[in-house]
């Protein structure tokens, strides 16, 4: 759930309540590829409910997900071909939340669009940030004072209750739907 804390706490209730409304909910049977690498994708996904790994070709399983990650971010940003596969361990349920009802809303509201791709751009920068270092990167440059290795940025720390609220919230608005 590491994603939607970066991207939910920096959001707000109204955004929050746009994506419900902006999106479906879809299932997705255990076994089922979601996302195949390479592929155009013209849609984000919030993962509501159930288990989904990602492979990328070459490598393996590079990750495994849970209630409350994005799916689709990379590409949404940059509308490049997807870079994993994302396949359902378990029945999943998601928000699908197309392209083009985002960016019409983004052009609506100039304030949820910059909300959201600084969310986005956030949770990408923190992404990059730990991967340079676990591949050993800068290893001979000191943590910053104060902080461990793995540790989340204070920003976002206090935003963590505030995004568990809001994906809470996300997914209270749907079954009411």
């Amino acid at each position: 759930m590491r994603k939607a804390l970066y991207i939910f706490g920096l959001l707000n209730d109204a955004d929050m309540e746009l994506l419900a409304a902006l999106g479906r909910v879809r299932t997705v049977p255990a076994g089922a590829v979601l996302i195949a690498q390479g592929q155009q994708l013209d849609r984000l996904y919030v993962l509501l409910d159930g288990h989904m790994e990602v492979a990328v070709s070459g490598i393996g399983i590079v990750a495994t997900l849970g209630s409350g990650e994005i799916l689709g971010e990379m590409s949404f940003v940059d509308s490049s071909p997807t870079s994993a596969t994302v396949q359902a361990l378990d029945d999943v349920r998601l928000l699908d939340l197309p392209r083009s009802a985002l960016e019409a809303r983004f052009a609506a509201d100039p304030g949820f669009g910059m909300r959201f791709f600084r969310a986005v751009a956030v949770f990408l920068a923190e992404r990059m940030r730990n991967t340079t270092a676990r591949l050993g990167y800068g290893k001979d440059e000191p943590t910053p004072a104060g902080m461990l290795e793995d540790e989340l940025d204070d920003g976002l720390l206090d935003n963590v209750g505030i995004a568990g609220e809001r994906f809470a919230r996300l997914v209270r608005l749907l079954a009411e739907r």
